[in-house]
């Protein structure tokens, strides 16, 4: 599998199960309408676990360019490589968000609040305050970033012909699951926390595709894209500087 379909498939499982668990807490008639922030901020956890298990093999399973640009910005990455890795998670995104519309279309077309709908594409802001939302959104891409750098695979070293396997295997995307859990739990409160620019971008542009009524925003959307860039440029130099 290329980096650009491994990008391009874990991301839209991030997206799919991310954006769909909103639209199921969201959207009207649903059975989990109104199940709140808690059941939300689980569901986008348990997608990153999804989306890291398909593409980590393949591609690292960045799923974010706020990931991509920051490894490359610490020398992890080939800044080559770059345009892939964000092609396939816009791709990846723009899909995922089609899906969520396809699951729940009835309840899309059962829903009147605009906003709401809006909120299971992409993200927006509790009080509406450029400067205090992009400051939330490089808070926690930074937090995201930075841990991201220290997540270690595991420590024990045996004979290389002993033929044994030791690692956590698919479960070592568990570390990265509760970070973002973490930070939506704690951070996510002011912004809906993108703290990934192709996660609100790409199904921005799907909403604004789809027939689905209702501004898209587009003044806003500039802070989820540009926030987390600056967010990972940060974390990468700072953890650069002490490394």
């Amino acid at each position: 599998m290329s980096i650009l379909v491994a990008e391009i498939l874990g991301t839209m499982l991030l997206i799919l199960l991310g954006n769909g668990v909103v639209a199921n807490v969201v959207l009207k008639g649903t059975k989990g309408n109104n199940s709140g922030w808690i059941v939300i901020t689980t569901g986008w956890a348990l997608g990153v676990f999804v989306g890291v298990i398909v593409a980590g093999p393949y591609s690292g399973a960045h799923l974010n360019p706020a990931v991509t640009i920051a490894l490359a910005t610490a020398g992890k990455l080939s800044w080559a490589l770059v345009p892939e890795y964000i092609a396939g998670e816009m791709i990846g995104a723009m899909l995922g968000a089609f899906l969520v519309w396809v699951s729940y279309k009835d309840h899309f077309k059962s829903t009147d609040d605009e906003g709401g709908k809006l909120a299971c594409f992409c993200t927006g802001p509790a009080i509406r305050n450029s400067f205090s939302n992009m400051l939330s959104e490089i808070i926690g891409t930074f937090v995201l970033i930075f841990v991201i750098f220290y997540i270690a695979g595991p420590s024990i070293e045996i004979a290389a012909d002993s033929g044994a396997l030791i690692g956590l295997g698919s479960m070592g995307a568990l570390p990265v699951a509760f970070l973002v859990w973490a930070i939506g739990l704690s951070l996510g409160g002011t912004t809906g926390y993108a703290i990934n620019p192709a996660r609100d971008l790409g199904p921005r542009i799907m909403h604004a595709i789809l027939p689905v009524k209702g501004s898209n925003d587009w003044g806003y959307a500039w802070i989820p894209v540009v926030g987390p860039i600056i967010g990972c440029v940060i974390a990468a130099l700072l953890y650069v500087a002490l490394v």
